[in-house]
C-alpha cells in the first residue's frame, strides 16, 4: 500500500498515512482536527546505472538516421516497439 504524507494547515503537523488507492484522502489532522493537505513527497524509487537505458531506450548505433524525418521510427527504437 502507498504511503501518503499530509500536513495540517492549522498546527503544521506533518504525518504519514498508509492507504489503499481506493481509500478516501485524509481530511482532518489526527492531533488538532484541523484541515490537512496532501503533500507531494520524494519517491524512494530511482533508476541507476546505464543498463536499463541501453536495454530498452537507446537506439542502436547506425540506426534511426531517418526516423525523425519520417516519424515512423525503426526496429531498434522505442517508437517502433511502443507504437
Amino acid at each position: 500500500m502507498p504511503l501518503y504524507e499530509y500536513q495540517c494547515e492549522a498546527c503544521g503537523l506533518k504525518f504519514e498515512v498508509r492507504q489503499k488507492f481506493s481509500d478516501q484522502p485524509v481530511t482532518e489532522c489526527r492531533d488538532c482536527g484541523g484541515p490537512v493537505k496532501k503533500l507531494i513527497s520524494q519517491t524512494g524509487f530511482a533508476l541507476k546505472g546505464d543498463g536499463w537505458f541501453r536495454q530498452g531506450y537507446a537506439p542502436a548505433a547506425g540506426k534511426c538516421e531517418n526516423a525523425a524525418a519520417s516519424d515512423t521510427g525503426c526496429a531498434g527504437c522505442p517508437k517502433a516497439a511502443n507504437g
